[in-house]
């Protein structure tokens, strides 16, 4: 099971919303549920998706490999990626992460066109939940 916050997922459509025609692809990373106010029935050491990296729109190596290269690979488990034309699936330039987290449009109908996929393509079932992630400044790097 993957798990997200509903914060995260919202955010994370929003950058596809307003990306789009474009593509955006930015680092996600996770929060132990124990440390979220709201994840009580989860594990506490299950990782919740909650935390993504400013995407960099004019860097060209980010448009056309997928991936930030200024974000620090042990800080981001994870990948979003929004394709504007293609179908809820991973395509080759998605492949760069463990879990890699697809929307397609609309932007609106989440349980449709927003998707967990493992690093081989397979869906995976995906949990969004209603947490809040700890307080965190700027400085953290992730928001």
């Amino acid at each position: 099971m993957v798990y997200i916050t509903r914060a995260l997922v919202d955010v994370l459509l929003d950058l596809a919303s307003d990306a789009d025609p474009d593509r955006v692809t930015t680092g996600v990373s996770i929060t132990p549920a124990a440390e979220l106010e709201g994840a009580e029935t989860l594990p506490p050491d299950a990782p919740v998706f909650t935390d993504f990296y400013l995407p960099d729109p004019g860097n060209a190596v980010n448009a056309v490999f997928g991936v930030n290269l200024s974000t620090p690979a042990r800080s981001a488990q994870g990948q979003f990626v929004s394709h504007p034309v293609r179908e809820l699936e991973v395509t080759k330039r998605d492949d760069l992460a463990e879990v890699i987290f697809v929307a397609v449009p609309p932007w609106d109908a989440v349980e449709e066109t927003f998707g967990a996929f493992d690093r081989t393509g397979e869906r995976q079932p995906l949990e969004i939940i209603e947490a809040a992630p700890p307080e965190r400044s700027l400085s953290d790097g992730a928001v």
